[in-house]
């Protein structure tokens, strides 16, 4: 995804004083333009608002609870990973509503590339930590479901520490090629003698295209494919276990040696819920990453489709509801949790009577 595609942006380069022009707006596009400037930019800030506070209330309701198994190590930081990014996103976001908005009176005290461009590829990087995490919980819960009796010996809290510092090393590491992208440089006016700080750029197109078909394109597809995998196994599993509970209910079975085996090896109660809940997580991230997927793969098959081509406005669009679509799936998770975690819903709701009576 691309900082704020399709404005009208110029980035001075590392090889001269030339700039990157905003090319020719193909007609088709205006429409897609004023959709993205009026309708998914805005939008995409309130969810952003909305997921700041949702994040800060995720992460204070798991600490008084307490992290003491692998799922709970997993979804705090889930949520420290979300709140990070959506910290990282919010001075693109409300540069570029400034810039829809104020297009004509406003003024930047500084280089306002740093607020569009400079924090862009940090926070993706944690939203790819996000995703490594959501992956994460797909396989475990799939373990938990072959090998219910070893699960709890297999991925232990402190494995899982360990688990999330390693996606967190791997993350920045395939971002490297574009975290080295903008770089904050100083220039000096021959005016008047004074240095400001601005915003260059290193090697974009070769790194980006690095980028492209590394993080955009590898990475990404064999993410999807093991959370849609997962989704599917835990479903069916979801399936199967509800079919048995009413096949005993609907016989009227008493306890009976054979019902008992089928017990010890069926998953607890427990157990269904935090699957349940990791289906949803998943579920939100696969319909999130939907839109990023098609536009990239069209990155990856047309060179065109790019915000510094004749399809920029095209490109912002879809660019813009890619990253739309992120901050939800950064945002919606605690609702998941106030309907699947007993816990969470007992804590949550404490600290809303707490709240009232103050």
């Amino acid at each position: 995804m691309d900082a704020a595609a399709g404005m009208n942006m110029t980035l001075e380069t590392e090889d001269s004083n030339t700039t990157l022009d905003t090319p020719t707006v193909l007609p088709y596009a205006n429409l897609m333009y004023f959709w993205a400037a009026n309708v998914v930019g805005p939008v995409g800030l309130a969810i952003l608002l909305f997921g700041l506070t949702t994040n800060i209330t995720n992460i204070v309701v798991f600490l008084k609870v307490g992290v003491k198994d692998n799922v709970s190590t997993l979804l705090l930081s889930l949520s420290i990973s979300d709140l990070t990014f959506i910290i990282l996103t919010l001075p693109s976001a409300f540069g570029i509503a400034y810039s829809y908005f104020f297009v004509s009176t406003r003024h930047w005290p500084f280089d306002y590339r740093f607020v569009h461009f400079l924090f862009y590829w940090p926070a993706y990087t944690v939203y790819d930590i996000s995703a490594f995490i959501s992956v994460s919980l797909g396989v475990m819960r799939c373990a938990c479901v072959a090998m219910p009796l070893k699960f709890k010996l297999v991925f232990t809290k402190r494995r899982t520490v360990i688990t999330v510092f390693a996606l967190f090393v791997l993350a920045v590491s395939l971002r490297v090629p574009v975290l080295t992208i903008f770089r904050v440089a100083w220039r000096t006016d021959p005016a008047t003698n004074a240095s400001s700080a601005y915003l260059a750029v290193f090697n974009r197109e070769a790194m980006s295209r690095i980028n492209d078909v590394l993080s955009r394109g590898l990475v990404v597809w064999i993410n999807y494919a093991i959370m849609v995998s997962c989704v599917g196994l835990l479903s069916f599993k979801l399936a199967q276990a509800s079919r048995i509970r009413r096949s005993y209910t609907s016989k009227g079975h008493h306890q009976t040696e054979e019902k008992s085996n089928l017990v010890e090896d069926r998953l607890t109660p427990k157990d269904l819920q935090v699957i349940k809940s990791v289906v949803l997580i998943c579920s939100i991230f696969i319909l999130s990453q939907l839109p990023f997927m098609l536009y990239s793969t069209a990155r990856l098959i047309n060179p065109e489709f790019t915000s510094s081509s004749r399809m920029q406005n095209l490109f912002g669009f879809f660019s813009q509801l890619g990253s739309t679509c992120s901050y939800l799936n950064a945002s919606l998770n605690i609702f998941v949790y106030y309907n699947y975690n007993t816990k969470y819903r007992t804590v949550f709701l404490s600290m809303l009577r707490f709240g009232n009576k103050k």
